[in-house]
């Protein structure tokens, strides 16, 4: 006789001999033994878990010549030696028809089917069609089918196979009885492969047998299928096939499950080079680096699960115990757990979706090792990161109540400061406080200090100032001089500074903070307010701020006007600038320059671009005037009505106008052109 393989070789015969679906074998039989025959069935679930198998045993049970209860048939299971049951077991009964459903699934094969259940079956109870994959028929064929599955002959019952149920259409559904199938547990697995084994006469140790029951992965016939394949490859000794576990990740091309334990004991202690070595061993042997990402990504998972249950090593045994969540064997789960006490819950969350994402990129990339490897450095790089709780936790102000509190209590609290006998009035108007500590360290301070320091341009030298941001943005953690004086958290408006004395023993003001504030909706450009604008300055009220406000109060906007006008004039490719600035209303109201422009809002920033606006600060500086605050403002309906300046000869303005198509559409549309912007590069 011919080699069969061992999925078929050792198919189950009777209900009892399937393993891990007994929801359904025990339905199936006391239906059975009710006699409540259904004339529809649906199998659906992952693949080789026995749907087929069963519907082939439901067909021998109901088509078996000898009644339940009998001495030869004692339960509803079949009796495994008529006639009907020995031919359906063969394949070769012809009252049980098996149908591939992915070849004959259309409209022409469904109703030659149905035609052909009219008739009687030739010699036992009931005709029986199975219709494996039964998905693939189409949604005319399966309408073709819906009156007689409606309606069918007292001896018509149909068996559908399928693992994607979802694809059946629900009209078909609803007049079968629907039986979702389980995955096999790994322990039903690995108790069918050490009976084979010993009936094979393999030997196997538990090692070799949850290797194979783990590569199944839920599924019998795969465990079969690769214990099968393991065999023919094992080394024979005294005649009888030894199986190791070596021996079978060399033939499935995985690694121990250890490399991986190695590798993130080396995460825990950041060690890149010893990361980047392990992976290099792994792939010069030859491994695929996308199997190692997917035995990783399952290595991981394995370790978030026994997270997540709270495993420790000393609670899994060879006799049981461990975690329901982990269907591995007892030597894999104690790993698991040991790998999952180094890391938190959020941590192991963060690794499986790097892994995740870098098994999804090796599937179209092309230097799949360098990106393998970059997955690897990503898992010590995220060690680095803080909570966001965290460091919120720790800005000052905060007393671990959340973000709120933090908030909230930026707001209103100070610095401490001493009593001095010039300043006594101004330091008793503000409240004390105890000065909150600050994190020991944090990834984003260098970065945020240099970013802002860039643009506080008058900071000075002696004392380095702290950040108040009205506007939402990227969390930094401000840096001060002295660590008593907390930082306002962003988002939150900073409270106003008065004058200060020093303190007897301090030898240097307490920085005030300079305020980044964005502009109103109506306005385009960012405002930038330098310390001498913003609040009296912490030394002396009366010498310094006057004598930064002295320059800009004497200045005159006309002035100013014609200097920047002039400016933009001289430079490549702003005449626009300067024809926009030059028909715009100048003033200078309480330390602010607004410059109301005829611009609408959504051309100004096309019209004051940004080197435009540059040489504008620029101006503003030569003619002292950088204390002063600008605001640019669009053009409104109000400043819409006035009547425009004269058109100066040889401008764009005036060489717009003189072109014939502006003349006619103003004709033809009865306008009057206000503003023109010249978008050509160096004219």
């Amino acid at each position: 006789m011919a080699y069969q393989v061992l999925a078929r070789k050792y198919r189950p015969q009777r209900f009892a001999d399937v393993a891990g679906q007994q929801h359904v074998t025990v339905t199936l039989m006391n239906a059975l033994t009710q006699q409540r025959i259904a004339h529809g069935y649906i199998f659906s679930g992952h693949r080789g878990i026995g749907k087929t198998t069963i519907a082939r045993i439901l067909a021998c049970a109901l088509n078996c010549h000898h009644a339940i209860g009998s001495a030869e048939r004692p339960t509803a299971e079949p009796c495994g030696t008529c006639d009907s049951c020995t031919e359906i077991r063969s394949g070769s009964a012809v009252d049980v028809i098996e149908i591939d459903a992915a070849t004959n699934r259309g409209i022409d094969e469904i109703r030659e089917l149905r035609d052909a259940a009219r008739y009687r079956p030739a010699r036992d109870r009931y005709k029986i069609y199975i219709l494996d994959e039964a998905h693939q028929i189409t949604d005319a064929a399966f309408n073709a089918l819906l009156k007689t599955l409606e309606e069918p002959p007292d001896h018509i019952v149909f068996m559908m196979a399928t693992t994607q149920p979802e694809d059946i259409p629900q009209t078909v559904r609803s007049r079968c009885q629907h039986f979702s199938f389980h995955a096999v547990k790994l322990a039903d697995i690995l108790n069918e492969l050490r009976g084979i084994a010993s009936h094979e006469n393999v030997q196997a140790d538990d090692a070799a047998l949850s290797l194979l029951a783990e590569a199944g992965d839920g599924s019998m016939r795969d465990a079969l299928s690769i214990m099968d394949q393991a065999i023919a490859s094992a080394p024979v000794q005294d005649g009888h096939p030894v199986l190791s576990a070596t021996q079978i990740r060399e033939l499935m091309g995985t690694v121990p499950n250890t490399v991986f334990e190695k590798v993130f004991e080396a995460v825990n202690a950041g060690s890149s080079a010893e990361v980047i070595s392990t992976a290099n061993t792994l792939l010069d042997a030859g491994n695929s680096p996308a199997q190692l990402a997917r035995q990783c990504v399952r290595y991981l998972r394995n370790c978030l699960m026994a997270r997540i249950d709270g495993l420790k090593p000393e609670d899994v045994t060879s006799e049981g115990g461990g975690s329901a969540l982990l269907q591995i064997s007892a030597d894999e789960q104690r790993r698991a757990a040991r790998t999952a006490a180094l890391f938190t819950e959020e941590e192991l969350t963060r690794f499986l979706q790097v892994m995740l994402r870098t098994f999804d990129e090796l599937g179209y990339r092309q230097e799949q090792r360098f990106h393998f490897e970059l997955g690897l450095l990503k898992l010590v790089h995220l060690r680095r990161l803080l909570p966001v709780e965290e460091l919120l936790s720790q800005l000052p102000g905060s007393t671990g109540g959340g973000t709120a509190q933090a908030t909230s209590r930026a707001t209103s609290t100070a610095a401490p400061r001493a009593t001095h006998s010039t300043a006594t009035a101004q330091a008793s108007a503000t409240s004390a406080a105890t000065p909150q500590s600050r994190p020991a360290f944090s990834p984003f301070a260098p970065q945020a200090s240099s970013r802002f320091e860039e643009r506080s341009e008058v900071a000075p030298s002696s004392t380095r100032p702290s950040l108040a941001v009205a506007s939402p943005g990227p969390v930094a953690v401000p840096r001060s001089t002295h660590p008593a004086t907390p930082a306002p958290v962003m988002g939150s408006s900073a409270p106003a500074l008065d004058p200060v004395a020093l303190s007897p023993g301090r030898a240097e003001p307490v920085p005030e903070p300079i305020r980044i504030v964005p502009p109103a909706s109506a306005q385009s450009s960012v405002s930038v307010q330098s310390p001498a604008a913003a609040a009296p300055t912490p030394l002396s009220a009366a010498a310094a701020a006057p004598a930064a406000m002295a320059p800009a109060a004497s200045l005159e906007p006309e002035t100013l006007q014609r200097a920047v006008v002039e400016a933009l004039e001289a430079a490549n490719g702003q005449k626009t600038a300067a024809e926009a600035l030059e028909d715009a209303t100048w003033s200078i109201e309480a330390g602010e320059l607004r410059i109301q422009t005829t611009v609408s809002k959504s051309m100004l920033p096309i019209a004051i671009n940004p080197e435009a606006e540059r040489i504008l600060k620029s101006t503003l500086r030569q003619h002292n005037a950088a204390t002063l605050k600008l605001v640019l403002l669009p053009g409104t309906a109000a400043n819409a009505n006035k009547a425009p300046r004269p058109v100066k000869t040889g401008s764009v303005q005036a060489r717009a106008l003189e072109h014939p198509v502006v003349q006619q559409a103003q004709k033809l549309f009865q306008a009057e052109i206000r503003t023109i912007i010249d978008l050509r590069e160096g004219d």
